[in-house]
């Protein structure tokens, strides 16, 4: 299936990662969808950039952690994840902060989440096939 031809699929997250199902719920969407050879990316807004941060310790909540998962996009071929710069600057995040996505075949450099701005999700937004909230 040629790059073009594709189904191109945007998935928000702005919900924070735990305390409701619907962070779990996206990624393990994503995952599924990654399997069908769509053209996959993602942008965490609004509380949804806590989902991204590193470090996450879910035993105090009694809850199973899936940051580890989020490791893993790139293995699944979902490289275009996006933070908005403005959500992270509003919770004091930065891009240190931030959970590795998987390693450059490469290089075997760490690849992380890139942050952007409103008007660069907003082009994003507006090349979409479909855009799934989370």
């Amino acid at each position: 299936m040629s790059e073009e031809s594709k189904k191109k699929i945007m998935f928000t997250v702005r919900k924070p990662p735990h305390g409701t199902i619907y962070v779990y719920e996206g990624l393990e969407v994503k995952l599924i969808m990654a399997a069908y050879d769509a053209d996959i990316s993602v942008v965490f807004m609004d509380d949804g950039v806590y989902a991204l941060k590193a470090g996450q310790d879910t035993k105090e909540l009694g809850i199973k952690g899936f940051e580890a998962t989020y490791g893993v996009l790139v293995d699944y071929e979902i490289q275009k994840v996006f933070v908005d710069r403005q959500s992270m600057e509003e919770r004091g995040l930065t891009e240190e902060d931030l959970l590795v996505i998987g390693e450059d075949e490469d290089t075997e450099e760490p690849i992380r989440p890139r942050m952007v701005d409103s008007a660069e999700i907003a082009a994003m937004m507006a090349q979409q096939h479909n855009i799934l909230s989370f």
